[in-house]
């Protein structure tokens, strides 16, 4: 497939969005990729496809940077994947405030900053367009003994906002979809007995990053798809087994 779209994917130097970035360049997408220190990641495949910004997506001047990259360089925007996310795991009572800025800054506000450039630019261009939110299941699927309430503040926000905006946008072709993924075999689960992951879903496995990426690469081309929470996370979602 060739195409001349060009998508933004933050979060983008290693695990889930790196193999955004490469399925994406795969399917000749035009592809800025965004993430604190991206431009020193290995994880991609060289193109002249790609371009690369540095920062932190809670900053509103890195969206501003990061929406400019993508029109100068690639004349347009058509997609966008709201990949960057921090997560933190301890009892309700221990959070501090400072907890909820970071989880705030780059969940809440780096989503407003840069989706609010996108829809403006796909506003302009009257082509409509896409915007992918990666999630959790764990919004709405709690899992005993394992506390990450404010976490999961930021993370079920992003879900009820895409849903509104879904509707928001239908008129004018702006598609806002969601994925949750379940457990994946990324860095963030490095540390985490395989035995045990493989536990917590009813499919009993570990997702792969091409599965998460299959998913995100669907709802982005799916033109009559909007306001969906596609759950890969083996099943976890449907409750107790």
């Amino acid at each position: 497939m060739t195409t001349k779209k060009t998508v933004i994917v933050t979060g983008a130097s290693q695990g889930i969005g790196a193999g955004l970035v490469n399925a994406f360049i795969e399917r000749g997408y035009n592809v800025v990729a965004t993430s604190r220190q991206v431009s020193t990641s290995n994880a991609f495949q060289a193109s002249d496809k790609l371009a690369l910004v540095d920062g932190d997506i809670g900053d509103a001047e890195t969206a501003a940077l990061v929406a400019r990259t993508a029109i100068d360089r690639f004349g347009s925007i058509d997609g966008l994947v709201n990949n960057a996310g921090i997560f933190l795991a301890k009892p309700f009572v221990d959070f501090t405030m400072d907890d909820f800025k970071k989880l705030s800054s780059t969940n809440l506000e780096g989503f407003i900053h840069l989706t609010q450039l996108v829809v403006r630019q796909m506003l302009t261009q009257k082509t409509g367009g896409s915007v992918v939110s990666i999630t959790t299941p764990l919004t709405d699927h709690p899992i005993a003994g394992f506390s990450a309430s404010v976490s999961m503040m930021t993370k079920g926000g992003i879900n009820a906002i895409s849903k509104n905006l879904a509707m928001e946008y239908a008129n004018q072709g702006i598609r806002f979809n969601i994925v949750a993924p379940g457990v994946v075999d990324t860095p963030l689960h490095k540390d985490n007995p395989k035995d045990f992951l493989k536990t917590l879903s009813p499919m009993a496995g570990i997702s792969n990053v091409e599965e998460i990426a299959d998913a995100v690469v669907f709802l982005t081309e799916a033109p009559r798809v909007t306001g969906e929470v596609l759950h890969v996370d083996g099943g976890a979602h449907l409750g107790r087994w």
